[in-house]
This record gives C-alpha cells, structure tokens and sequence, in this order.
C-alpha cells in the first residue's frame, strides 16, 4: 500500500493554473459554440413552420 503510494504525483500549483485555465476556456468555447448552432437552429425552424402557414 505504501509503495503505492510513493508513485503518486501531485501536480505542481502552476500545472493546477493552467489546466484549470485551459478547461475554462474550453468551457466558454463549447457554451458559444452551441450558443450559436441553437441560435441557427432556432432561426431555421421558425422560418420553416412559417412557411407551412
């Protein structure tokens, strides 16, 4: 259990930073992404039930 143990390595503060930067980006790039591919869609089915009027 001990010798296990040793092989764990904690990643450094600046390492933690990073990443923790890189999934906030990652985050905000997904939230615009499907922000916009609704938005599209929204605009395509609205126009396509107002032709069937």
């Amino acid at each position: 259990m001990n010798a296990e143990r040793r092989k764990i390595v904690w990643p450094s503060r600046k390492e933690t930073w990073i990443t923790s930067v890189m999934v906030f980006i990652m985050v905000a790039l997904a939230a615009a992404f499907f922000f916009v591919v609704d938005t599209v869609l929204a605009f395509a089915s609205r126009n396509i039930l107002a032709i069937g009027q």
